[in-house]
């Protein structure tokens, strides 16, 4: 049920707000369509710091107090490589008010194949997630605390999926800065 109110909660910060583009070119010749582009899941949040490739944030959506270390993939691979897609991410969450601390989830960036769960590979531990629409979160939460104490001390993690059209992905996300990043989001969101 936590993951289900994580996934409910990480929509609602990446549909809270629109962002309008258009090409320069376009733009002098006529006014672009408003077109909303999917925004930043940091767009309602407060950066608490960078450390490496992991930011600290802070958000309240409902009013209620989230704290995140987010990241995104250092290296993409898609297959076949002419597809396309939003871009991903790496959480680690704390919700004081569901008393939920480290909840790890990837956001992949396409609806993912139904009935097929991703992986998160760090160093030689391996952990299965479970995927809905275009997250996924650690299928066995008894898994969770370690994982996350084996991303802390890890160099790096590798996300593999599979989209509904069969499109296999590889990100492979920097754990540098991801322990003090933690360490920021514990001390903001005790």
């Amino acid at each position: 049920m936590t993951k289900m109110l994580w996934q409910d909660r990480a929509i609602a910060l990446l549909t809270a707000a629109a962002v309008m583009s258009c090409t320069a070119a376009f733009a002098q010749t006529k006014p672009a369509p408003k077109k909303p582009a999917k925004p930043e899941p940091t767009e309602q949040a407060v950066l608490l710091g960078q450390f490496g490739d992991w930011g600290a944030y802070q958000a309240s959506p409902g009013g209620k107090k989230v704290c995140f270390a987010l990241s995104k993939p250092t290296s993409a691979v898609i297959e076949p490589s002419n597809r396309k897609r939003d871009p991903s991410y790496a959480f680690v969450s704390t919700r004081p008010a569901e008393k939920v601390r480290n909840e790890v989830s990837v956001i992949v960036g396409y609806p993912q194949k139904a009935g097929v769960d991703a992986t998160a590979t760090i160093g030689s531990a391996s952990y299965v997630l479970y995927t809905q629409n275009d997250g996924a979160w650690v299928k066995n939460a008894a898994e969770e605390a370690q994982m996350v104490e084996t991303m802390r001390k890890g160099s790096n993690m590798v996300v593999k999926s599979v989209s509904h059209s069969g499109a296999k992905t590889t990100d492979t996300y920097s754990l540098k800065g991801l322990d003090q990043a933690l360490d920021k989001v514990g001390e903001e969101c005790k």
